[in-house]
């Protein structure tokens, strides 16, 4: 018998199931124009909760993250799955981007650009490792469902202070928080097309933890709900995160 998945394992499936078809469905279409293997960077990729699975989808994936620790469980992982000879893990960030890696077909940046100092120079140094044609999955937390769950917490100043931007990454939990035209900006500004955006966790933050425990199939329901709804504008600013794929 299988052992079964904790509520916290059941949200992370929730909340990276639209990043995750997005990133599949790119690469298979690069598959079905005949590149079979990609050169995928992830930067803070941390124990491989991406590189591991593309591992195993045939792809070489090199992990960049500052943590030493995390970097020691990416390997672990990474030998357990019986992919160890497609994943590399390498101390590191953003800033580190262009010393360590030569090109990539694809580079997934998510959750990396709340933290960073000056988001245009981090896209930059991405856009600077990225071949020709090659793509960019860049996951970012957004502003406006951000202002909307302080208020529902009853922190009134901090969502008034949130309402028109926080430019300091180190203001507020989490750091920075985006606008979907604000990434599209950013990314239109280092020379970056987006080719599709998509809302992420819509309704996956607000769903108790509880339900997702007793209520027989909720959790692919949700799933589905959430899958139903990435593309649909209407649903964006409700959105926990913005995902986007764009290409050099």
């Amino acid at each position: 018998m299988q052992p079964t998945a904790s509520a916290s394992e059941r949200r992370q499936s929730v909340r990276a199931g639209v990043v995750w078809d997005g990133v599949r469905r790119l690469l298979e279409e690069s598959a079905a124009s005949g590149e079979q293997r990609a050169r995928i960077v992830d930067v803070g990729g941390g124990t491989g909760g991406f590189a591991v699975p593309l591992a195993e989808l045939g792809h070489t994936v090199q992990v960049i993250d500052p943590s030493p620790d995390a970097l020691a469980s990416l390997d672990r992982r990474a030998r357990e799955s019986g992919v160890a000879d497609r994943v590399t893990g390498q101390q590191g960030d953003l800033d580190d981007l262009p010393s360590l890696v030569e090109e990539a077909d694809l580079v997934l940046c998510h959750g990396v650009l709340e933290m960073v100092d000056d988001p245009s120079a981090s896209l930059s140094a991405i856009a600077g490792v990225l071949r020709p044609g090659g793509h960019l999955s860049l996951l970012v937390a957004q502003r406006h469902a951000a202002v909307v769950a302080r208020a529902m917490a009853g922190h009134f100043q901090a969502a008034r202070e949130l309402l028109d931007g926080d430019a300091a990454p180190t203001g507020g939990r989490g750091g920075r928080r985006f606008t979907r035209d604000e990434v599209l900006d950013l990314l239109g500004a280092v020379g970056l097309e987006a080719v599709s955006v998509h809302a992420v966790r819509v309704f996956s933050d607000l769903v108790p933890g509880s339900l997702l425990d007793l209520e027989p199939g909720a959790t692919a329901a949700l799933v589905e709900l959430e899958r139903a709804v990435a593309s649909r504008p209407e649903y964006l600013p409700l959105a926990a995160q913005v995902h986007v794929l764009a290409r050099r």
